[in-house]
């Protein structure tokens, strides 16, 4: 085969016209038609996670930031168990819960709903099940909680009822758990 030094690009095959009337009126109105109905046809944005801010600018975190993943062992594979838990404070457990409402958004009346929003003890619950802390560390980060509206002024016979109080809005909720998560820190749980 002979090799050519031509760069012409060889000539586009002829496209039929379509059969009917053209879809560009003279006033361009069927232009803007079709480039509204293809900006349609396209798929809406996607739900991005929550930024975490640095001083040195933004870039997206996972709420558990800060804490090793949960990673079986060879014998936990091996007997086919979940891995063990992630050692985590209490105080680290009510930071990691305000996160995950932060990550996941608020939710009065339920534990969970849908769109994966979540109540105060629904996200202590995800937290847990995502293997960070035990039982125990559940139990002493609730009776921080408590400690803390009684000594605020206000008294509730568990933290899910001040969640569901109709006064109680998401910034309530996080100062709850940034609160008794200092307090907790100063104790040393």
């Amino acid at each position: 085969m002979p090799r050519t030094t031509d760069l012409t690009p060889p000539p586009l095959p002829a496209r039929p016209l379509p059969i009917g009337p053209l879809p560009i009126r003279p006033d361009g109105s069927g232009l803007v038609a079709e480039i509204e109905a293809y900006l349609a046809s396209l798929p809406g944005p996607a739900r991005t996670p929550v930024p975490y801010v640095c001083p040195y600018g933004t870039t997206t975190s996972p709420w558990y930031a800060g804490h090793p993943l949960p990673r079986a062992t060879l014998l936990d594979r091996a007997l086919r168990r979940p891995a063990r838990p992630v050692p985590v404070t209490a105080a680290d457990h009510l930071r990691l819960a305000s996160r995950y409402i932060g990550a996941h958004g608020w939710l009065q009346g339920a534990m969970w709903d849908e769109a994966g929003r979540v109540c105060l003890l629904g996200a202590q619950a995800a937290v847990l099940a995502h293997g960070y802390g035990t039982p125990a560390t559940v139990r002493t980060a609730r009776v921080q909680l408590m400690e803390v509206l009684h000594g605020t002024g206000r008294p509730a016979r568990s933290p899910d009822e001040f969640n569901d109080r109709p006064t109680t809005r998401e910034g309530d909720v996080h100062q709850l758990l940034d609160r008794a998560a200092a307090r907790a820190a100063r104790l040393g749980l």
